[in-house]
């Protein structure tokens, strides 16, 4: 018994030996002899070069353990060479203090009672493959940042450059985080301000003070974000601080264009006028969910949800959509055209001055060039409905469009706009894949009227009536709406198979000086019939020619010729008329139609006056054509069509016949 407690005791002196030994030793040893070790193994481990060029200082004693580094330095991946000639580490930081606590890192979790970052200057860097020097081994570059549970956090003096080259932005600027009393227990306040894409920037992040803050309790947080002309206001809570893949907040976001969120976002989203929208927020993960959005691009309301999903080769986003009221000259930022830009009407300035630009030209066609590498970097599916539409000088009541885009592909199916009278309805697709990008267009007009889409003068009766049906089929190549009409080829075809037009424009078809114009000048709402009208064009290389283009009324029928430059945006056409009555004064002089589409001029070319006759054998002429172009329009409508009937008629007449025989009595 006695020899056993001498052997306790000398147990007990000897770890009582070992616990002082140790004591001493870490009382005395010199630290910064861990400096090159720790440097050597860092650097094994994350593949590039760690050092820390200054003082090392431990501070063991505690249950809450401190360490601090001073000139740590941590360089770039060797992959970086080829993007950068600049030899500056990944980051330098002048001091770094933190404490850890031990009780909770052995259940699992990592509490930082303080860390404080002493002038960091943070160079990160993000190629066009997707690689980044922010991440380690197989690591993901957009995993979302998940930090240790920070008790007090202090940045001081922080420079930060990002040059993220697959999102084409640029953030050059000062980061600076630090506790902030006010009136109550304080805030924690974290501060970035300089310039993205050489716009100014400007970012306040605050919280509740970091004291009390615990893993299991969600931390409430608000954040400003001003970007140029953008604006990003979030007010939510992080479930399980420092979580960032958790969290959830109201957002609200303002700004000029949509377009302009991709360098915050990395979303491809389209051109459109200035906007403001709100909507609830929720991260869980790789998925992002914005529900309830509401609010107003240019002159149109909004609403809807949609869902984006980062864990894909490329984003992609869902979404559902809906206009209560759509002003239609929004849409026309889609494919580059700036909106309206007149008394009442929203647009930025960027936008009044390609507006301005636009008047100053007439030209119609837009000519912003797409982004095809933003449409190659981001899938997506879209479906918007406007259930009513502002659209002046149109019978415009509903839009509706599904959208999908699939690994540079955008495709509009259907593309879908319901008039008061009559759909267009059809398909676009944009292939981005190629270095030239190709679209392809199929529309169609059915059960539309005439006069819906011809303005009433002087709040008179309109000039012409009666069904209209059209078709345009397009193909091109380019990088804007100009550059790919230029090139265009395919076919355009209008058919109004019956109706009435006032007598006196009919006249001057032909230029009847004895009729046409007295009966204008005399304000006459006499009618005649309109027995079939077809314009038919073959486009190659941007220029629509004329395949045919005849018009047959009740008292003339009326054959063109011309092109259409979509290049250009000139027109030119000769357009001459046969009577199907006798006249007193038997004068048909060829009408010409030239200029630029927004200033068109017509005139009459004298010396040129033309025989009359030859009435049934131009009738004649439209057999081909009709024939071909009405399956070509619709399937469903041909039979209704009085051109069908005007062809039949004309091969029962077989040879010309004299005019007044083609002249139905009442328009005598």
């Amino acid at each position: 018994m006695r020899r056993l407690s001498q052997r306790t005791l000398v147990g007990v002196g000897a770890a009582l030996s070992l616990l002082a030994a140790i004591i001493a030793f870490l009382l005395f040893f010199d630290w910064n002899w861990l400096r090159g070790p720790i440097g050597r193994y860092a650097s094994a481990q994350l593949k590039r070069e760690v050092a820390i060029t200054g003082d090392l200082h431990v501070h063991p004693w505690s249950l809450s353990p401190k360490v601090e580094a001073y000139g740590l330095r941590i360089g770039q991946p060797s992959w970086t060479r080829q993007l950068e000639s600049s030899a500056a580490p990944m980051a330098q930081v002048q001091r770094v203090a933190v404490q850890i606590r031990l009780l909770p890192l052995l259940r699992g979790q990592t509490v930082l009672p303080f860390l404080a970052i002493d002038r960091p200057d943070l160079r990160l860097l993000r190629a066009k493959d997707g690689r980044a020097n922010w991440t380690f081994g197989t690591a993901r570059s957009d995993k979302p940042l998940k930090l240790p549970t920070v008790q007090r956090l202090i940045i001081n003096d922080g420079a930060l450059r990002v040059d993220d080259r697959q999102r084409g932005a640029l953030f050059v600027g000062q980061v600076n985080a630090r506790e902030r009393a006010d009136d109550r227990q304080g805030r924690f306040v974290l501060e970035g301000k300089g310039s993205l894409n050489r716009s100014p920037f400007l970012a306040e992040i605050t919280g509740g003070p970091l004291l009390n803050i615990s893993p299991s309790r969600p931390y409430p947080f608000q954040a400003d974000v001003r970007a140029g002309a953008t604006r990003i206001r979030a007010q939510g809570q992080i479930t399980r601080p420092f979580d960032l893949s958790r969290f959830e907040t109201q957002l609200s976001v303002a700004g000029a264009d949509l377009n302009r969120l991709h360098d915050l976002t990395g979303l491809t989203l389209p051109n459109t006028p200035p906007y403001r929208i709100s909507g609830q927020l929720v991260r869980k993960g790789a998925r992002y969910d914005f529900q309830n959005m509401t609010g107003q691009i240019g002159d149109s309301d909004i609403g809807g949800d949609l869902f984006v999903l980062t864990d894909r080769k490329r984003p992609y986003l869902e979404a559902q959509l809906r206009s209560r009221r759509l002003d239609f000259d929004d849409l026309g930022s889609l494919v580059g055209a700036a909106p309206a830009t007149g008394r009442g009407e929203t647009a930025s300035a960027g936008q009044k001055v390609e507006a301005a630009q636009r008047d100053a030209t007439r030209r119609l066609l837009p000519d912003a060039t797409l982004q095809v590498e933003r449409v190659r970097a981001m899938d997506a599916k879209v479906s918007y409905r406007a259930e009513t539409v502002n659209a002046p000088n149109l019978p415009l009541r509903k839009v509706s469009l599904d959208m999908t885009l699939d690994a540079g592909v955008l495709t509009l199916d259907p593309l879908a706009f319901t008039f008061s009278r009559g759909d267009l309805r059809g398909k676009v697709r944009l292939d981005a894949r190629p270095a030239i990008p190709r679209t392809d267009i199929d529309v169609r007009l059915t059960n539309g009227r005439l006069e819906d889409f011809i303005p009433i003068q002087n709040g008179g009766k309109p000039v012409i009536t009666g069904p209209v049906m059209a078709r345009a089929k397009l193909t091109g190549v380019g990088n804007s709406v100009r550059r790919a009409a230029s090139t265009a080829d395919g076919g355009v075809t209008v058919v109004a198979p019956k109706g009435e037009i006032r007598q006196a424009f009919a006249e001057l078809l032909g230029v009847n000086a004895s009729k046409g114009l007295l009966l204008l000048l005399s304000d006459s709402d006499k009618q005649t019939s309109v027995r079939c009208a077809v314009a038919d064009f073959s486009v190659k290389d941007g220029v629509m020619a004329t395949n045919h283009l005849v018009a047959d009324t009740g008292v003339v029928l009326a054959r063109g010729r011309g092109t259409i430059n979509l290049a250009t945006e000139q027109m030119a056409f000769r357009i001459e008329g046969d009577s199907k009555k006798p006249r007193l004064v038997r004068v048909f002089v060829p009408i010409s139609i030239k200029g630029p589409f927004m200033e068109p001029k017509v005139s009459l070319q004298p010396g040129k006056a033309v025989g009359q006759g030859g009435v049934a054998a131009a009738l004649g002429s439209l057999i081909n054509p009709v024939a071909a172009l009405l399956p070509f329009l619709t399937a469903g409508e041909a039979e209704d069509a009085d051109c069908a009937g005007l062809v039949a008629e004309a091969r029962q007449q077989g040879p010309p016949v004299r005019v007044t025989q083609t002249t139905p009595a009442r328009d005598r």
